[in-house]
């Protein structure tokens, strides 16, 4: 057997254990995210979100099937957690991720309502810099114009939450196809417009329905009763 044959062998060897390593590395990564999200949506049905949020994010990298990952993070955030910064963080990497994904649309609605959520909760002590509020006030003029125009409708409802919730129920009685919800703990609109419509999109139909009985739509009212048109 001549040197430059055995040197041949040698190097066919290494080739097929590197091959073979680099695969079950592969598998081994792919197994552990796996178990990883699969915990993580088992901590989020208990309601332990905290937990969840940790096993999400020891799941991420920078791969397109992380776009999956961001988006449930996005939504805990958003109808769990009512924190509508961290959750635009999450919807954002979804779109970068996965423009064209089977979220696409909701999340790109979702980034809308978030970014007016924010710029209606702004104070001298923001929980955003100054520069991305300036860009977030550009971005979303007409709607932040739709809701101070609103605004004075939302007003006069504060002192009138028991006298609206008995037109509300009086309301939904007369139209045959609305539906009426009670607010739990951490809904907003876009997480209700999702409950019942499979979707966040339709969440000012759901505002507009109710207008009289919602002074702010980011806070909504535990215990309040909502008309789902």
């Amino acid at each position: 057997m001549t040197k430059d044959y055995r040197i041949a062998i040698a190097s066919a060897w290494l080739s097929v254990f590197f091959a073979c390593g680099f695969l079950g590395c592969d598998r081994l990564t792919s197994s552990r995210y796996t178990q990883l999200t699969q915990d993580a949506d088992a901590k989020s049905e208990q309601g332990d979100f905290e937990r969840a949020i940790n096993l999400y994010e020891a799941a991420l990298d920078d791969s397109p099937r992380c776009a999956e990952i961001h988006y449930k993070l996005a939504l805990i955030y958003d109808d769990k957690l009512n924190d509508p910064v961290s959750a635009l963080h999450h919807f954002r990497r979804c779109l970068a991720l996965s423009p064209n994904g089977a979220h696409a649309n909701d999340v790109k609605n979702s980034i809308k309502r978030d970014e007016v959520a924010v710029l209606t909760s702004l104070s001298g002590d923001s929980v955003v810099t100054r520069a991305e509020a300036a860009r977030l006030r550009n971005e979303n003029l007409d709607l932040r114009k739709q809701l101070e125009a609103r605004s004075g409708t939302w007003r006069s409802a504060l002192d009138k939450s028991q006298a609206s919730a008995a037109r509300s129920k009086k309301n939904a009685s007369k139209k045959g196809g609305s539906r009426t919800y009670v607010v739990q703990s951490g809904d907003t609109l876009a997480s209700i417009s999702r409950k019942f419509y499979k979707s966040s999109a339709r969440w000012e139909k759901i505002l507009d329905a109710n207008k009289e009985n919602i002074p702010n739509p980011a806070k909504l009212k535990v215990g309040q009763t909502l008309i789902i048109p």
